[in-house]
């Protein structure tokens, strides 16, 4: 058999190959700097982190910190608070959205410019803080988790997303389960969304991170302690150097002196980063396929 022929890079072309390998370096490089930064220091001793020893590397490496954060109530409460608003948000945004989405997949919809445009403006427009705060209050969803919940559960350029991804669906599949008599809502559940998984499992990403990292929602609409997410936690945590380490409740001199407020803060952005980050692996091989395949068509 002959050898198939390769076509040799050019000096030129190495050059540019080399030079965006080094640049993509540099930049990992530099957005990985922070959260090794925030590692080692939760990792690390008082004095090392008063000091500004620590880079990317713990000093005098100590977990106590860790036992620290853990041990905080209102640490683990904020923790389950953010879980259950994530995972109920996830899902209810999902479901709203995909059916949202698939009547404006159909051309034949009627209205169905007029509708596209009303959710353009939607995305682009809104009426502020006040008149938001003003329908909560008069929901009586002021301290309620479902003021978190309900205000974001269609966001518009997911539902875009998803749109684009169900008009590149064959449309044989769907007529074919008309002829056996499948209603439009069985059709959606049964057929459509089983092919969306990668579009799916991407805008589901999207909704957990964003209401993961949310804190400005509940820092207006909550103010029970036993409510507050984790994300707001952290930002009166991390507002506050003040006595960080009387948060804990259960301060023993001996056991925590050598504690600084600065680690107590990046040990619990840790734990409130690293499940989030856990995630990821679980939906990368959808990502890349479910973002470039619902962004193709407009």
């Amino acid at each position: 058999m002959a050898k198939a022929n390769t076509i040799k890079a050019s000096l030129g072309e190495r050059i540019f190959y080399v030079s965006n390998y080094f640049f993509f370096f540099l930049l990992g490089i530099a957005t990985l700097f922070p959260f090794l930064n925030v590692l080692a220091k939760s990792f690390s001793s008082e004095a090392a982190v008063i000091s500004g020893l620590v880079t990317v590397f713990p000093i005098d490496f100590q977990t106590g910190t860790y036992e620290l954060v853990l041990g905080n109530k209102q640490f683990m409460n904020s923790f389950k608070v953010t879980v259950l608003i994530t995972v109920s948000y996830t899902f209810l945004a999902l479901v709203m959205t995909a059916m949202a989405a698939y009547p404006l997949s159909k051309p034949g919809l009627r209205w169905r410019k007029p509708i596209l445009l009303l959710y353009v403006f939607a995305m682009l427009f809104n009426g502020g803080l006040i008149p938001n705060y003003l329908l909560m209050q008069n929901l009586n969803l002021i301290n309620s988790l479902w003021s978190l919940i309900l205000p974001g559960m269609v966001q518009v350029f997911y539902m875009l997303l998803i749109k684009n991804f169900f008009e590149g669906l064959p449309e044989g599949l769907e007529e074919s389960a008309k002829l056996d008599g499948a209603s439009n809502m069985r059709i959606l559940w049964s057929l459509v969304l089983p092919l969306s998984l990668p579009v799916l499992a991407t805008v589901a990403l999207f909704y957990a991170v964003l209401m993961w990292n949310s804190y400005f929602s509940a820092m207006v609409y909550i103010s029970r302690p036993e409510l507050k997410p984790m994300q707001l936690y952290l930002k009166e945590l991390i507002a506050s150097t003040n006595d960080v380490l009387g948060q804990s409740g259960m301060i023993d001199i001996s056991r925590d002196l050598n504690r600084s407020p600065e680690a107590v803060q990046a040990a619990s952005i840790i734990v409130a980063t690293v499940p989030i980050l856990c995630v990821y692996p679980f939906l990368q091989k959808y990502f890349v396929k479910g973002v470039l395949v619902g962004s193709v068509k407009g």
